[in-house]
C-alpha cells in the first residue's frame, strides 16, 4: 500500500526535490533518510549528534548548520548502531566507514556544447577502471582517451563503479550505489574523467546494478527490511521490492540513482545489468518508470541499454506503446553462435548452438536467433520476433566482460581461437550494421586475461572462491579437480590488467591498425554507415561461406567470410548465387592484409572463381549500373575489340 502523500505523488510519476541524503545549502547542510520504522534518527558528525525529524511519510531530516563538503557523518539508529547514508555521494574508507558530504557544485564543467549520445552510429568500448591501467583510476584512464578517440570508439562503458568493499572487484557487488569508489579517484575523478571524454566527442556510458544489492557493506536493511521482498526470489536470494508494501520508496531509491549519474555526473548513458531479474508486476513496470525518468531528467540524449538474454521485443518499444523504453539490448546470440563456431565449444548455454553458417546467417538477417524456438539451456520457448526492431538497437559482441571473465582462466577470444580467427570474426562484428562492443584489450589481441577477481573479507572471500570453483566445473572447459585462478588473490586482479604498450608494436599494433581502418569505413562508408536491417542480406553459401550483401542506391557492398581453409573454386562449387556474380567487385579490406599481421590478402570474386585464405573476411565493393551505364560500357567493350584497338 502507498500510504503516505508522497508515496503517492512518487508513484503518479511527479518529481520530488532532493532531500535525501545529505545535500549542502546555504550555512550548512540538509540531511534526510528514510528509516519508516525507527523511533529515532541522529545524525553523527564528529563529536554531534544531532536528532533529526519524522515526516509522516518515515523521512527523518533536518539542517545542521556550519557543516559542508568535506564532513564525514553516520546515521544513528534508535539511539544504537550507526550506519553509513544511503544516498552517500562519498565513502572515503569503504562502505564500512563513514559518509563524506560532497558538493555536486565543486565541479567546473567545460562541456557546455555536449548533447550526449544516440543509439545510432555508437561503438562502444567496454572497460573496467581498475583493470585498464597500471593506475586503475579514472584520472589514468582518462589518459588513454585520445588512444580510444583515434581508434574510431565514440563511447566508453565502464563496468559498475559504485563503491564495493576491499580494494578490487568487477563493480557487480557494490554496496554503496550513488558513491564512485574510492579505488578510482572517488566522485571528483569520475567528473573529470567524463568531463575529458566529452572534450574527446566520446561518451560515458555507465553499468548500473539495479537487481540486487551487494553482500558486504550493505546496510539498507538496517534502515528498512522493505528494500528486499521474498515475493520473488533472484539468482542472489530475496530480490529488490519493487512491487510490494512501501516499494514506492524502493522504486525511488533505484530511480534517484539513475537520475544522479545523469544529473551530477554528466553520464551519457545506462546500461543495467541482468534487466530479466527485475521482477515487478505493478501496472506500470519500475523500468518504464525509470527510462522515462532518465529522458526527463536531462536536455540532452541519453542512451539506455539492456542486458537480457530474452530476445523479448519490449525492451525495445517506447513506454507509450506499451515497451519499456530501451534504446537498445544486448544480443547475445550472436556471440553464442561465433563462440560455437569459433571454439566448438556446446557445454553449458553454448548447447543451443551448433555454430553453423546457416545459424549465422539466420542471426545476422533476423536480429537474434531465438524467436520463439524452444531452448534446451533454458528448458522453455525463447524469444520473440524481431520485426521492426532497428539494428542500432541490437548491441553485438564477440566477446565482453562476462563471456571472458566467467571462464574458468579468463581466456579472451583471440586466445581461444587464434589469431586469423579472431581477426575474422571481429571485422565481421564491425562491418555489421548492429551496434558494436569491444571490450578493452581486444583491439590490439591482448595478452593478459580478464579473471573474476574480488577483495571480500575472509568467511565471504572463502565462499565466493568455493563458489567459484563449483560453477566452472560444470563446464567442459575444466575439469572439477583442477584449481582455477582464487579471486580473492590480488594477483588474480593484476594479471587481468592490460599493458596499453601492446597497442604500439608487433601484433598488438596490427589489430589496432584492423580495427582503426574497419571503424573509418564504418564511420564514412556510404554503405556501411546507413546501418540498414532493410537493406541487407546474408547467405550461408556453404558449410564455411558466408555472405553479407548490403546497399544502398547503386553502391553495393559484400562481406565474404571464409570460417574454413582455403577456397579456390567456382562460384557454383562455392555456392555462390549468380546475381551476385553480375557486379564487377574491388576488394576494400582484407583480414590477412599483411599490414594486419595477416599473411595473404589476395581475395578473389568474379564469374570464374572465388579464391580466399583460411580464417577471413573481405570487405568488396561495387557499383550497380543504370540502364545508361550499362549501354556506355557495351559500347566500350565493342570498340575496344574493332581491329586495331589497344587492350
Amino acid at each position: 500500500m502507498i500510504g503516505s502523500a508522497t508515496e503517492r505523488a512518487w508513484q503518479a510519476g511527479e518529481r520530488l526535490p532532493p532531500r535525501m541524503g545529505a545535500n549542502v545549502v546555504g550555512g550548512g547542510a540538509q540531511f534526510g533518510v528514510w528509516a519508516p520504522d525507527a523511533a529515532s534518527i541522529d545524525v553523527e558528525i564528529g563529536a554531534m549528534s544531532i536528532a533529526l525529524e519524522r515526516d509522516d511519510d518515515g523521512v527523518w531530516s533536518g539542517i545542521v548548520p556550519g557543516v559542508g563538503a568535506g564532513e564525514r557523518y553516520r546515521f544513528r539508529i534508535d539511539g544504537a548502531s550507526s550506519y553509513p547514508d544511503p544516498y552517500s555521494r562519498s565513502q572515503p574508507e569503504g562502505p564500512h566507514g563513514p559518509s563524506e558530504i560532497v558538493d555536486p557544485q565543486e565541479h567546473a564543467w567545460s562541456d557546455g556544447g555536449w548533447r550526449g549520445l544516440r543509439i545510432e552510429g555508437l561503438v562502444i568500448y567496454e572497460c573496467h577502471v581498475g583493470v585498464h591501467t597500471p593506475d586503475g583510476t579514472f584520472d589514468a584512464l582518462a589518459g588513454d582517451l585520445d588512444a580510444l578517440s583515434a581508434l574510431g570508439v565514440n563511447a566508453i562503458e565502464l563496468l559498475p563503479v559504485a563503491e564495493f568493499p576491499g580494494e578490487r572487484n568487477w563493480g557487480y557487488d557494490g554496496v554503496n550505489l550513488f558513491a564512485p569508489s574510492r579505488n578510482y579517484g572517488g566522485p571528483a575523478g569520475l567528473k573529470r574523467l567524463v568531463d575529458a571524454a566529452h572534450k574527446r566527442g566520446i561518451g560515458v556510458i555507465l553499468d548500473v546494478v539495479y537487481n540486487h544489492f551487494g553482500p558486504d557493506g550493505n546496510y539498507l536493511l538496517q534502515f528498512s527490511k522493505d528494500y528486499l521482498t521474498d515475493r520473488h526470489h533472484s539468482p542472489w536470494g530475496d530480490a529488490i521490492n519493487f512491487d510490494g508494501a512501501r516499494s514506492a520508496w524502493v522504486r525511488r531509491y533505484i530511480i534517484d540513482n539513475a537520475r544522479h549519474w545523469l544529473t551530477e555526473y554528466h553520464i551519457d548513458g545506462l546500461r543495467l545489468d541482468a534487466a530479466f531479474t527485475i521482477y515487478d508486476e505493478l501496472p506500470r513496470h519500475i523500468l518504464q518508470d525509470l527510462t522515462a525518468e532518465a529522458r526527463g531528467c536531462v536536455d540532452r540524449d541519453v542512451v539506455l541499454i539492456a542486458e537480457t538474454h530474452e530476445n523479448d521485443i519490449r525492451y525495445v518499444l517506447p513506454v507509450e506503446a506499451g515497451g519499456l523504453g530501451f534504446d537498445a539490448v544486448w544480443a547475445d546470440d550472436f556471440h553464442h553462435v561465433a563462440h560455437a563456431a569459433a571454439s566448438h565449444e556446446h557445454s553449458g548455454y553454448y548447447v543451443d548452438y551448433a555454430g553453423t553458417t546457416e545459424e549465422l546467417a539466420r542471426t545476422i538477417n533476423r536480429g537474434w536467433l531465438f524467436e520463439g524456438q524452444h531452448s534446451e539451456h533454458f528448458g522453455r520457448p525463447r524469444g520473440t520476433l524481431s520485426d521492426g526492431v532497428l539494428a542500432p538497437a541490437l548491441v553485438y559482441c564477440v566477446q565482453n566482460h562476462d563471456q571472458v571473465g566467467n571462464r574458468a582462466f579468463g581466456r579472451r577470444f583471440a586466445h581461444l581461437a587464434g589469431g586469423a580467427a579472431d581477426r575474422a570474426w571481429s571485422a565481421l562484428l564491425l562491418l555489421l550494421p548492429y551496434t558494436p562492443l569491444i571490450f578493452a584489450g581486444e583491439e590490439f589481441v591482448a595478452s593478459s586475461r580478464f579473471h573474476y577477481f574480488t577483495d571480500h573479507n575472509e568467511d565471504l572471500g572463502r565462499a565466493i572462491t568455493e563458489g567459484r570453483q563449483l560453477e566452472v566445473a560444470k563446464l567442459a572447459e575444466v575439469a572439477h579437480h583442477i584449481d582455477i585462478p582464487n579471486p580473492q588473490d590480488r594477483q588474480t586482479f593484476l594479471d587481468s590488467k592490460l599493458d596499453l604498450s601492446e597497442r604500439t608494436h608487433g601484433v598488438g599494433e596490427q589489430a589496432y591498425q584492423m580495427y582503426r581502418a574497419l571503424l573509418t569505413l564504418r564511420r564514412d562508408d556510404p554503405v556501411l554507415r546507413r546501418q540498414d536491417r532493410g537493406q541487407m542480406h546474408a547467405i550461408a553459401a556453404s558449410d564455411q561461406l558466408l555472405l553479407v550483401r548490403m546497399w544502398d542506391g547503386r553502391e553495393e557492398r559484400l562481406i565474404v567470410c571464409n570460417f574454413g581453409l582455403a577456397i579456390d573454386a567456382t562460384p557454383s562449387a562455392s555456392g555462390v548465387p549468380d546475381e551476385l556474380l553480375k557486379l564487377d567487385w574491388r576488394v576494400l579490406l582484407s583480414t590477412e592484409a599483411r599490414r594486419f599481421g595477416g599473411t595473404d590478402d589476395r581475395a578473389r570474386f568474379d564469374r570464374e572463381l572465388i579464391a580466399m585464405p583460411p580464417q577471413t573476411v573481405a570487405l568488396l565493393g561495387a557499383t550497380r549500373c543504370t540502364r545508361r551505364g550499362r549501354l556506355w560500357a557495351a559500347v566500350r567493350a565493342a570498340i575496344e575489340r574493332l581491329p586495331g584497338q589497344r587492350r
